[in-house]
């Protein structure tokens, strides 16, 4: 087809142009079917690095997960209906049980395996807790089973807790989701906790053996300059949602990418007090936002950089397109260009709705006046 009078998102700018698909890429002429898009803007589609928010849909609430085929359909239509064309889903691999616990995991990954007609393109990154020394063989299996291109290691345990010999906060909690004992779960941390010490070894040996796989590998919630060189130093290069400003700026000299969270944008700051990513966006800072935890927030967040001032629209939106492309290492994708793949989402410029997504080629969703100009 044919889009014609839109303002269109090139590398080099908006400007009125028309824009030819074919074969699911864009392509430098066509004659196909001629849609009247003059008033609207064409965007390249985002590119998601980073987003939990799929958990609501697969596993609504504890023991009523039936059918997590089912849940990544309605997963499949929340990131179309918000522009995102290439998603990230990241599945805990983790102590904490229920849907981040290891057997889940690796449901979720034969479900996902399994999937068929979903549109958006849904790629797996698992989150690795560190301290999980006795999963290290289980989880490496499941990154080989389950073809995840990315890796990112966590360490959530509740360590200044532990150290004190306290009982940590919602211990009670996670261990009704991981079928424990309350006394069990508490073990088991104060376990691992113990053999901190292992850590770095076991880690270190398992991300040179994850590179050598052509494992992207990420390090999550940075918060010191010398914990994010020391992940660097193991071939860890992306740092998701760091911290501090310290850790952020470490990683940013030192050439890895930073990913900042959309949600923090959206909100004016951290809603657990760490570093504002907009601050850091304003000093030049940040390769990609992510939807983290919700996905609406990806289109929100470019609309309060640039309604803020800290950034023109062309630039904001190449941290939710073009600069998570690349983070991914996705060359085929991130910007509307001769070649690309034709990932695009169509806009209104006022409202900031989006009315169309398309997936290399194919609509995934379609409403309001724009679904009127393809149906008239």
């Amino acid at each position: 087809m044919i889009l014609r009078g839109a303002d269109v998102l090139r590398p080099e700018g908006l400007a009125i142009g028309d824009l030819c698909l074919a074969d699911g890429c864009i392509a430098e002429d066509g004659d196909g079917r001629e849609i009247d898009l003059s008033g609207f803007r064409v965007l390249p589609g985002l590119v998601d690095t980073h987003g939990d928010g799929f958990e609501r849909h697969v596993a609504p609430r504890r023991g009523a997960v039936n059918n997590i085929g089912i849940g990544l359909e309605s997963v499949d239509a929340e990131l179309a209906c918000n522009g995102i064309t290439t998603a990230t889903l990241a599945q805990f691999f983790s102590w904490e049980g229920g849907m981040r616990g290891p057997d889940f995991a690796e449901r979720f990954c034969a479900a996902l395996g399994a999937a068929e007609g979903l549109l958006t393109d849904m790629r797996l990154q698992l989150r690795f807790e560190t301290h999980m020394l006795d999963q290290y063989a289980r989880f490496e299996a499941l990154v080989a089973d389950s073809g995840a291109g990315y890796v990112v290691f966590n360490d959530h345990l509740p360590h200044d807790a532990l150290a004190k010999g306290k009982k940590p906060p919602r211990l009670t909690g996670q261990a009704l989701k991981s079928g424990r004992s309350p006394e069990a779960h508490h073990a088991l941390l104060r376990d691992m906790h113990d053999r901190r010490g292992e850590v770095p070894e076991a880690v270190s040996a398992l991300a040179a053996r994850l590179t050598a796989a052509g494992v992207l590998l990420g390090s999550h919630d940075d918060n010191t300059a010398e914990g994010r060189l020391q992940w660097r130093g193991m071939g860890v290069s992306l740092a998701e949602f760091p911290e501090t400003r310290e850790a952020a700026e470490a990683a940013h000299a030192a050439g890895d990418a930073v990913i900042l969270g959309a949600p923090n944008v959206v909100r004016g700051g951290s809603h657990k007090g760490n570093v504002s990513a907009t601050d850091l966006l304003r000093d030049g800072i940040g390769d990609a936002i992510a939807s983290d935890y919700h996905y609406p927030a990806m289109r929100q967040a470019v609309a309060r950089l640039v309604e803020g001032g800290v950034l023109p629209f062309e630039t904001a939106w190449g941290l939710v397109s073009s600069g998570p492309a690349r983070v991914l290492g996705l060359t085929d994708r991130g910007e509307i260009s001769i070649g690309k793949r034709a990932d695009l989402v169509v806009m209104e410029p006022e409202s900031g709705r989006i009315g169309a997504t398309f997936v290399a080629g194919r609509v995934s969703y379609l409403s309001g006046a724009v679904a009127e100009r393809f149906l008239g």
